[in-house]
């Protein structure tokens, strides 16, 4: 069980469980049809739903660099994206004691700049780099503060407008006057996709 002493991990989960979690959690299928076919997990009073709960992120957990970490400085800003859709969202990080850092912008998944992402991207800058990641659902009016509600929302942008938006952060982060050398890009679940075709 998840206690405060033990996280469950992948190894408390049947093979079959965890392939149906991936299919929920990159849109393959529906929550319901999740709910409905993990039900035969379902022991000790334990429903579907339960089972779904212990499955998803902590993103509480999952923080590894506090967004008040006074080796980072972090904001939102705003940047040209003319092919997509223009003007986008992005959450800008860098570490406090450079002038100058090489960049990396951070894709996040097929669910919106969740706060997991956002630890990336600080993680990063502790590390000694600029990160930028953007938000994908920015014509949406941004990451919802749920991923099921992202996931939802994303599938709503226009995918070619929205490639363009991350690929429009690139040549941001490019020119920026604080990046030095080259420019990265990262990127989990979709954004692994976008990192792939930039």
């Amino acid at each position: 069980m998840n206690t405060p002493d033990r996280r469950l991990t992948a190894k408390d989960f049947s093979p079959e469980l965890l392939e149906l979690y991936d299919f929920y959690a990159h849109g393959i299928i529906t929550k319901r049809e999740f709910l409905d076919r993990a039900a035969k997990f379902a022991i000790g009073g334990l429903g579907a739903a339960a089972i779904l709960s212990m499955m998803g992120p902590d993103y509480a957990l999952a923080e590894q660099v506090s967004f008040n970490d006074p080796d980072i400085g972090a904001e939102w800003i705003s940047y040209p994206s003319p092919n997509g859709h223009d003007p986008m969202r992005a959450y800008f990080v860098r570490p406090t004691g450079a002038a100058s850092a090489p960049g990396v912008v951070v894709v996040h998944e097929n669910r919106g700049l969740n706060p997991y992402i956002q630890d990336v991207a600080r993680r990063l800058a502790k590390a000694g780099f600029i990160a930028m990641a953007p938000d994908g659902l920015t014509p949406m009016g941004g990451y919802p503060g749920n991923d099921e509600d992202g996931r939802a929302l994303q599938q709503q942008v226009d995918g070619e407008k929205l490639m363009n938006d991350f690929f429009a952060a690139v040549e941001f982060l490019m020119a920026h006057e604080a990046v030095v050398g080259k420019v990265g890009i990262t990127g989990f679940c979709y954004g692994g996709g976008v990192a792939n075709a930039a």
